[in-house]
């Protein structure tokens, strides 16, 4: 299977390589053929945007028979190169200075953007959850964030009359409750960074020095509670990126559809379709 998906995106790569090498060898002699060639290539960039957006449309239909949704996306991923390299050539390597035509451009470069981020998220976030096992279906993880807090506010309740001091309790309350309060330490999640939970537990082994045998006791069950309440948190931040950037590229890429469809009117309006 990985072979089979190397020497598919080898070939891809190879076909965007030589459509790129044809299309600057050939655009002096297109230039030549076809006076109006920037309608010629914006006609073309718009088809390609077309058969972009219909990547969504495959997803909504599964039970199809069509091209598998895989390969599909291998597609995608090098038409949506082209299309950007395709748009330079368009705009002519130039920065567009009509009001319209820049917010069309930055639109455009928005939406290739988040496209290629949604590509790197897609090939490194999974790994990086099946590394770190023990996935939590997205719609449970408020439950259980809901269920380590309610735990670790038992543990340091409990400790109070065991140990006859509020000395743990008086901790959870100062360093530990705001965390498990709410999901933490988003960004840090997504750089795969281990220093929050590195600085709660170092504070954990500060104050153990200051707790008698029980106290202990409870404070090892809350150090076990923060490591799990941690992992839950980096499986929502990056199951939320995962889910969360289409919410962000599908939206743009219709908006810039529509947008691009006002732009052929306006010029085919003033323009009278020639130049």
């Amino acid at each position: 299977m990985r072979r089979r998906l190397a020497l598919r995106r080898a070939v891809l790569a190879a076909v965007l390589a030589a459509a790129v090498a044809l299309t600057c060898s050939r655009r002096e002699q297109w230039q030549l053929a076809f006076p109006y060639f920037a309608y010629l290539s914006g006609w073309a960039l718009f088809l390609l945007m077309l058969f972009l957006t219909a990547y969504n449309g495959r997803k909504k239909l599964p039970f199809i028979p069509l091209i598998s949704s895989r390969i599909w996306l291998q597609v995608h991923i090098y038409v949506g190169l082209f299309t950007g390299f395709l748009f330079l050539l368009h705009i002519e390597w130039r920065w567009p200075s009509g009001v319209f035509e820049t917010a069309l451009a930055l639109l455009f470069v928005t939406v290739t953007a988040s496209g290629i981020a949604g590509w790197w998220i897609s090939r490194v976030l999974p790994s990086r959850l099946t590394i770190a096992g023990g996935e939590v279906p997205f719609d449970r993880i408020p439950e259980v964030l809901r269920s380590l807090r309610l735990r670790a506010e038992q543990v340091a309740l409990q400790a109070i009359p065991t140990a006859r001091a509020t000395t743990l309790a008086d901790f959870y309350t100062e360093r530990l409750a705001d965390f498990f309060s709410a999901p933490a330490n988003f960004t840090a999640h997504l750089r795969g960074s281990r220093r929050p939970l590195n600085r709660r537990l170092n504070l954990i082994g500060e104050v153990r020095r200051f707790l008698n045998a029980e106290e202990n006791a409870s404070l090892d069950q809350l150090a076990d509670l923060v490591r799990q309440k941690d992992a839950v948190d980096y499986q929502r931040s990056l199951q939320l990126v995962l889910k969360g950037w289409l919410f962000v590229h599908i939206p743009l890429t219709y908006g810039l559809l529509f947008a691009s469809v006002a732009h052929v009117v306006v010029v085919y309006t003033f323009s009278g379709g020639t130049r």
